[in-house]
């Protein structure tokens, strides 16, 4: 877990989402690459365009939403992230 000072200045200076971001392959806030840990606890904060923007439960989540649950979302599974997110760079 990563701490509330690493967190906030990771996220200093970066105010457009990476393409990963926008096709929740990693955290919006700490950038835990999700395809590196397929098993983690990530959950919808945010939407951008048609995509689920995702950040890892708790800490990150509240930072991205307000809410350490996010929303009342289920995320996209992995497979299904990367594909789009393979065919929104074609």
């Amino acid at each position: 877990m990563y701490s509330q000072n690493a967190i906030s200045s990771r996220s200093r200076g970066r105010a457009e989402p990476t393409e990963e971001m926008i096709s929740g392959l990693v955290c919006i806030v700490c950038r835990a690459d999700y395809r590196n840990a397929p098993d983690s606890d990530a959950i919808v904060v945010a939407h951008h365009n048609d995509h689920q923007m995702l950040a890892c439960r708790g800490v990150c989540a509240r930072m991205a939403s307000g809410s350490a649950a996010g929303l009342d979302e289920t995320p996209l599974p992995l497979a299904e992230r990367m594909r789009r997110h393979g065919t929104d760079r074609s």
